[in-house]
């Protein structure tokens, strides 16, 4: 069974390349660019996740869906219009219902920062800004009851920005655990591959 990786924002495939060294049949995992799915459209929200989407429906079959951060928003929010379409879900430092005064900030931030700071990204200052402009209306909480599919929710103790999404997260979705990687933060692909990979593996070996 194929299973998407998805990274987050200002993540590129190769982030998950740490994991994909341990994980379990890594020739069945696609890892696609989704900054790159954009391909010189404008950067809003709803414009990548019709390009996932369509991703998505190229491969042709029940999905194993496992993101980060703006990758598990994707994957949740594909799961809860397609749920027949996913056989799982890992969700890593995911958000259910955007904290705007979060992405209000962040985007002050992005604003000050130098267009240098974005290479490498996939995008630039501009559209890095536009993109977390249109997210802020994003709320699943109604949708989660539509996901029956067993679900893996996965946060970094330090990452205190996330966790209380995560466990209110593992609670509301009908079929969730919950782990916590301890003395880790958020970019959990990049910061704990090994601890993320062992719990991935474990996840999909029972289910």
């Amino acid at each position: 069974m194929k299973s998407v990786f998805i990274h987050g924002l200002g993540q590129t495939p190769s982030s998950w390349d740490g994991v994909k060294a341990y994980i379990d049949n890594r020739d069945e995992v696609l890892c696609p660019d989704i900054m790159g799915l954009f391909e010189g459209q404008n950067c809003r929200y709803e414009t990548l996740y019709t390009a996932f989407e369509g991703h998505c429906q190229e491969v042709g079959e029940p999905l194993r869906l496992c993101g980060l951060s703006l990758g598990g928003v994707l994957a949740l929010d594909y799961a809860s219009r397609h749920p027949q379409n996913v056989a799982s879900l890992v969700l890593i430092g995911t958000q259910f219902a955007m904290p705007k005064g979060l992405l209000r900030f962040q985007n002050v931030m992005f604003r000050l920062m130098p267009k240098s700071a974005f290479k490498g990204s996939g995008l630039n200052k501009n559209q890095m800004i536009e993109l977390c402009r249109t997210m802020m209306s994003l709320n699943f909480e109604n949708e989660l009851e539509k996901i029956s599919c067993p679900s893996l929710v996965v946060c970094g103790e330090k990452d205190k920005a996330n966790i209380k999404a995560a466990e209110e997260l593992s609670v509301r979705l009908p079929d969730a655990r919950l782990e916590i990687i301890p003395n880790a933060a958020h970019e959990l692909n990049t910061q704990a591959p090994q601890k993320l990979a062992e719990i991935i593996n474990k996840f999909y070996n029972e289910i």
